[in-house]
């Protein structure tokens, strides 16, 4: 009868170990190591909210539809566009992505500060023009708070609808408080500070957000043409569905995406929360039981 359960337990480490590999890269289990265990003081407390939202499955769900929300930024968008490697190493790109935000989130404060600087020496080197020939540069503080302020609210999003716990109120207000800790040492001058001055941020943008040609190829690239393997375009659906259905219904039009809520409510939010639970069980350390 034991037989079972040893091999669920197998399969279960079998799948999180190959799904940690293709998030965190073949560095991933050193920098964990690093990351985790490296004493001194950290930037957040182990209970603190955004330790909670960073380290559930939602996240998957939620960093989509982030993608797909900060394209609207015609400037932001450009920078991407043009010296990202989200097409050429999609995989790649996301691997530094969950590294700095493990490092940000549970590193000591000292490799946080750092994974940060590097980001801005980064950022600093990165100029063009978009194909309206308006310059844009990525260190410019409008558009790192734009790409803050949509990931902010696309992973506090995510939580509330597919997250283990969601977070009370006070809660989600301490949440965007922390990530503003983040967003200061990116660049960004003032991010906002609680739930409710998030929501009003967002709006502030709303004027200069529209549906490139640009914005709208890469919502294709992300939803129709993932960097997935065959056999795991399914699973992948059920996730970008769900991220789709997580965006402003004025973002999704201007993508040109359908929503019906009827659906989504009904269909695709309860295929969003098994494919996140499976997530969640497969990734589970020995810690969480």
């Amino acid at each position: 009868m034991a037989v079972l359960p040893h091999a669920l337990d197998a399969l279960r480490r079998r799948a999180g170990a190959l799904l940690f590999e293709r998030v965190a890269g073949p560095d991933g289990p050193r920098n964990r190591d690093a990351i985790h265990h490296t004493p001194g003081p950290r930037w957040f407390a182990p209970d603190s909210p955004v330790r909670r939202v960073h380290r559930d499955s939602s996240m998957f769900i939620g960093g989509l539809s982030a993608l797909l929300l900060q394209s609207l930024q015609p400037q932001a968008m450009a920078a991407v566009a043009d010296h990202s490697g989200f097409r050429g190493d999609p995989w790649g790109r996301l691997q530094r992505t969950s590294t700095f935000l493990a490092t940000t989130t549970y590193g000591t404060a000292d490799s946080a500060q750092s994974a940060c600087e590097r980001v801005r020496a980064v950022h600093a080197r990165i100029k063009g023009v978009t194909d309206e020939g308006v310059p844009y540069s990525a260190s410019d503080p409008h558009l790192l708070e734009w790409v803050h302020i949509a990931e902010t609210h696309s992973f506090l999003e995510a939580h509330q609808v597919f997250g283990a716990r969601p977070l009370t109120d006070e809660e989600c207000s301490r949440y965007v408080a922390e990530m503003a800790r983040i967003a200061q040492a990116l660049g960004v001058a003032s991010p906002p500070r609680s739930a409710e001055a998030l929501r009003a941020r967002l709006e502030t943008y709303r004027a200069e957000l529209r549906g490139t040609p640009q914005a709208r190829e890469t919502t294709r690239y992300l939803l129709l043409r993932p960097p997935v393997p065959v056999i795991a375009l399914p699973f992948y659906g059920a996730l970008a569905g769900n991220a789709v259905a997580l965006l402003p219904r004025w973002a999704a039009g201007e993508l040109g995406l359908p929503r019906w809520e009827p659906g989504e409510r009904w269909v695709l939010r309860p295929v969003g929360r098994a494919a996140t639970g499976l997530i969640g069980w497969a990734m589970r350390g020995p810690e969480d039981g």
